[in-house]
C-alpha cells in the first residue's frame, strides 16, 4: 500500500494525472492502513489521484464501489466496448467489479495505480509512455517506480506497532452506529416481514419429522443449458443489483429507492433477493439463447424469452420440474453455499454435467439436488440434446442407491443415455434422503432430545 502512495506522489510530482474515464477507488483490508498512509503524508497524494478512502474490505471486489460515470457506461454499452478492471483484491471473475467490466485483471497496489495513470490495460510499460507532462515531456513506468530502498525507509518510519494494537484492542468495543442499535429481547429471533434484508426461508417450510426418502426427477424441462466453466460467480447473486433485474424490482415494489439496493452481499439474508440473483450474471452464457450473452433463458412451453427467475416461477406455477444441462467443471471458482441454495429455490431438481467442482457438487447434494455426469466422451452436444426436451431421472429406492452408480436419464423424443450418479458418500446419501443437509441436521437435532 506505501509503494501504491509513493507511486502516486512521484506521479503528482511529474503533474500527471488519472485519465478521466478512469474510475478510482481505495478499500484497505484494515483501519491500520489509515494510520500508516497518514503518518506517512503520502495519502494526500492518493487523494489527489482520486483514490479516496471508501470502505474497508470487500468493498470494491463485490462491486460496492458505486456505479461508473453514466457516459462512458454508455459509451462501453453502445459500442460494446470490453472494458477492464484492475484490482489488488482476490476475485477477478468477469462483471465482479462493475457489471460492464468484462475483463478483470489482479494486480499489486502500486500497479493499480500505474494502470489507472496509464488509462488502459492495452500497454507496453517498458516501451509506451505512461502519460505525457503538460509540458510534453514523455514519463514512463521506470519514472514513477519506488526502489525497494523508498519503501523499506516510508515502512520503516511510518509502520509502528502500537497502530496495530490500538486498531486491534478496540476492536470488539464496536462504534457508536452499531453500538446504539436496537436489539429485540428473547431467545428465538423475531422474523420482520417487511424487512427486505432479512426473510424467513422457506427451508423448514412443510417439513415433517420422517424424511422424504429418495426421489427422481419426471418430465423436468431444462431451465439452462450451458456450456464448459460456469463458475460459482455465473451461478450466485455477487456484486450490485442491476436496475432492471427481478431482485430490482422486488425491491423497488417495497419501496427501496435505487439508490438504496446495496449488494446481494449485503442482502444475502433475504431469500427473495437472493433467489432473483440467482444466475443473474449480465455476462453468463445460455445455449437456450443462441449466442445471446445475459441473465435470460427460453420458457420452452410457450417459447417466451425470461429472466431466468421468472422462468423458473413459470415453471413453478405449472407444477414442473426443472433440470440444467452442463459442460465441464460446472460450479468451478469460490465456493459459495448461495451458488447452490439459489438453484434449489428456483426449482432446479438435478444438474447434468461433464464434471463439477468438487465442493460445489457436495453444496448441490446438501441443497436436495441430484448431482449427474455424462459418460467420458459424452455431453449435451455429442448425445443431441438440445434443452429443448424434457427429462425424466429414475432413481431407485434410497436404500438401494449406491455412491457412484450408472442411472439412465430418458428424454420425451426418445433419447436415452446413461449417466453417473455422483453421491459420492453413504453421508450424501443420507443429506438427499432427508431433502438436503440443513433437514437432516434439524431432524437428528430434535431425535437427539428426544
Amino acid at each position: 500500500m506505501l509503494g501504491a502512495a509513493l507511486v502516486a506522489k512521484k506521479a503528482c510530482d511529474l503533474g500527471l494525472e488519472v485519465k478521466p474515464w478512469i474510475k478510482t477507488s481505495l478499500a484497505p483490508g484494515s483501519g491500520v492502513v489509515t494510520k500508516y498512509l497518514e503518518r506517512s503524508g503520502l495519502q494526500k497524494y492518493l487523494n489527489q489521484l482520486g483514490f479516496h478512502i471508501v470502505g474497508y474490505g470487500c468493498t470494491t471486489c463485490i462491486g460496492n464501489s458505486g456505479d461508473i460515470n453514466e457516459a462512458v457506461a454508455s459509451a462501453i454499452t453502445e459500442n460494446d466496448i470490453v472494458a477492464a478492471a484492475v484490482l489488488s483484491g482476490n476475485r477477478n471473475f468477469e462483471g465482479r467489479v462493475h457489471p460492464l467490466t468484462r475483463a478483470n485483471y489482479l494486480a499489486s497496489p502500486p500497479l493499480v495505480v500505474a494502470y489507472a495513470l496509464a488509462g488502459t490495460v492495452d500497454i507496453d510499460f517498458e516501451n509506451e509512455p505512461i502519460g505525457i507532462t503538460k509540458d510534453g515531456n514523455k514519463i514512463f513506468f521506470k519514472d514513477i517506480w519506488p526502489s525497494s530502498e523508498e519503501i523499506a525507509s516510508v515502512v520503516q518510519s511510518s509502520v509502528l506497532p502500537d497502530m496495530f494494537r490500538e486498531t486491534y484492542n478496540a476492536i470488539t468495543k464496536g462504534n457508536p452506529m452499531w453500538n446504539n442499535l436496537s436489539v429485540p429481547t428473547g431467545t428465538l429471533y423475531s422474523w420482520d416481514p417487511a424487512s427486505t434484508y432479512i426473510h424467513e426461508p422457506p427451508y423448514f417450510k412443510n417439513m415433517t419429522m420422517s424424511p422424504p426418502g429418495g426421489h427422481g426427477v419426471k418430465n423436468a424441462y431444462c431451465l439452462l443449458n450451458f456450456g464448459d466453466s460456469i463458475t460459482t460467480d455465473h451461478i450466485s447473486p455477487a456484486g450490485s443489483i442491476h436496475k432492471d433485474s427481478p431482485a430490482a424490482k422486488y425491491l423497488m415494489e417495497r419501496g427501496v429507492d435505487r439508490r438504496d439496493f446495496n449488494s446481494y452481499g449485503s442482502r444475502r439474508g433475504n431469500d427473495e433477493v437472493m433467489a432473483r440473483g440467482t444466475f443473474a450474471n449480465i455476462r453468463i452464457v445460455n445455449k437456450l439463447l443462441n449466442g445471446e450473452v445475459g441473465p435470460k433463458t427460453i420458457h420452452i412451453p410457450s417459447g417466451e424469452k425470461l429472466s431466468v427467475f421468472d422462468a423458473a416461477m413459470k415453471y413453478k406455477s405449472e407444477g414442473h420440474d426443472m433440470i440444467i444441462l452442463a459442460g465441464a467443471e460446472y460450479g468451478s471458482g469460490s465456493s459459495r453455499d448461495w451458488a447452490a441454495k439459489g438453484p434449489m429455490l428456483l426449482g432446479v431438481k438435478a444438474v447434468i454435467s461433464k464434471s463439477f467442482e468438487r465442493i460445489h457438487r457436495s453444496n448441490l447434494v446438501g441443497m436436495g439436488i441430484i448431482p449427474l455426469c455424462f459418460k467420458s466422451g459424452e455431453d449435451a452436444d455429442t448425445l443431441g440434446l438440445t434443452g429443448h426436451e424434457r427429462y425424466t431421472i429414475d432413481l431407485p429406492n434410497i436404500s438401494e442407491i449406491r455412491p457412484g452408480q450408472d442411472v439412465i436419464v430418458v428424454t420425451d423424443d426418445g433419447k436415452k443415455f446413461v449417466t453417473t450418479l455422483r453421491f459420492d458418500t453413504e453421508v450424501e446419501l443420507a443429506y438427499f434422503s432427508h431433502g438436503g443437509i440443513l433437514q437432516y441436521v434439524i431432524r437428528n437435532l430434535i431425535n437427539a432430545k428426544h
